[in-house]
C-alpha cells in the first residue's frame, strides 16, 4: 500500500476546500430560506384596483426620463409609459427566470442531490417559480400587455440554455439578477408607485438577495478553479449577454403603445445622458464584481461598454 503524505494530505485538503465552503454557503441561504420566504398569493392584495394618481415605476427609472419627448408629454401619458414599462421589464423578467431554472437544472443535474448545494439550488428554483408567476399577476394587474424579447434573442437563448458553460451560466444569471434589482431597491420604498409594484419588488428584492449570494460565490469560484479556456468563454459570453440585456431592456412597441412615435423615442433614449448614467448605476455593483473576479477582460470589456452598462 503507498504510504499517504504531508503533501497528498494539504493537496486533498485544497481541494475539499472550496467544496466545503460551497457548502457552508449553501447552508445559510436554506437557513434564510426558512426564515424570509413569502408567498405572494397570500402576501400581496391582487384584489384592490389599482391607485389613482400613482405611478408604476419611479418616473425616474423611466427610459424617456429627462428627454426632449418627455418634456413635451402629458402627465397622462407619462404614467402610461411608466405602467407599459413596468409591464416590459417584467416580461423580461420572467423570460431571464425561466432561462435561469433550465440553467440552474443542468448545473445541479451531476453533483449530489442530498447535498445543501443542490437543496439551495433547487430552492432557488422554487423562488424563481413563485417569481415569475407574481411578475404576470403583475402585468395583469396593470393591464399592459406582456411584452417579449425579439424573436432572435428568444432563439439564441435556446442555445445558451444548451451550451452554456458553469460560469458562464452564473454570470448571465447575475446580469439578469442585479441591475432589476438595483431599481427594485429604489421602487419599494417609494410612495409615489402603486401599492402592489411596492410589494412585488419588495418581496423579490428580499428573495434574490440569496440568488444573488448564491451566484457570486459560484461564479468566483469557477473563476479560480475552471480551465483558462472556459474562463475566457465566459468573458466574452458574457460581454455577450450584457449587449442582449441592454437591447431587450425595454421593448420597443412600449412607445407606440402609448402614442409616440417609435424611432423618435428609440432615437433619444440612445442620446440620453440620464438614462445612460441610470442603466450604468444599475450595473455597476455587477460590473466592480465582475472586474475584481476577472470576469471583464480582454474582448469581452469591450463588449461591455459597447453595450453601455459599463463607463
Amino acid at each position: 500500500m503507498t504510504a499517504v503524505t504531508e503533501r497528498d494530505i494539504r493537496l486533498l485538503s485544497d481541494a475539499l476546500g472550496p467544496l466545503r465552503d460551497r457548502e457552508q454557503v449553501a447552508a445559510r441561504l436554506l437557513e434564510a430560506s426558512a426564515k424570509h420566504s413569502f408567498d405572494p398569493d397570500k402576501e400581496l392584495d391582487w384584489d384592490s384596483p389599482p391607485e389613482p394618481g400613482k405611478w408604476f415605476w419611479p418616473p425616474e427609472l423611466l427610459s424617456l426620463y429627462d428627454t426632449p419627448l418627455w418634456r413635451r408629454m402629458s402627465e397622462e401619458q407619462r404614467m402610461d409609459l411608466a405602467r407599459h414599462e413596468a409591464a416590459s421589464l417584467a416580461s423580461l423578467g420572467i423570460w431571464f427566470e425561466i432561462i435561469l431554472m433550465q440553467l440552474l437544472v443542468r448545473h445541479i443535474y451531476d453533483k449530489s442531490v442530498t447535498s445543501n448545494h443542490v437543496r439551495y439550488a433547487l430552492t432557488e428554483i422554487a423562488d424563481e417559480c413563485r417569481h415569475s408567476m407574481m411578475f404576470a399577476r403583475m402585468i395583469e394587474k396593470g393591464g399592459a400587455p406582456a411584452y417579449q424579447v425579439p424573436r432572435v434573442y428568444h432563439n439564441l437563448a435556446r442555445v445558451l440554455k444548451s451550451v452554456s458553460t458553469t460560469p458562464g451560466s452564473f454570470a448571465a444569471t447575475l446580469l439578469g439578477e442585479e441591475i432589476l434589482d438595483w431599481m427594485q431597491r429604489l421602487t419599494f420604498p417609494d410612495e409615489r408607485v402603486q401599492q402592489i409594484v411596492r410589494g412585488v419588488t419588495r418581496i423579490h428584492v428580499v428573495e434574490e438577495a440569496r440568488h444573488v449570494r448564491y451566484a457570486r460565490e459560484e461564479l468566483r469560484r469557477q473563476m479560480v478553479t475552471a480551465p483558462r479556456w472556459e474562463q475566457e468563454l465566459t468573458r466574452l459570453s458574457c460581454g455577450n449577454a450584457a449587449k442582449v440585456f441592454s437591447v431587450c431592456f425595454v421593448n420597443p412597441q412600449v412607445y407606440e403603445n402609448v402614442g409616440l412615435d417609435r424611432r423618435e423615442a428609440v432615437a433619444q433614449v440612445r442620446a440620453s445622458g440620464h438614462r445612460r448614467e441610470v442603466m450604468q448605476s444599475g450595473a455597476k455593483r455587477l460590473t466592480d464584481f465582475f472586474d475584481d473576479i476577472g470576469v471583464l477582460r480582454g474582448p469581452g470589456r469591450a463588449m461591455w461598454r459597447r453595450s453601455g452598462l459599463l463607463a
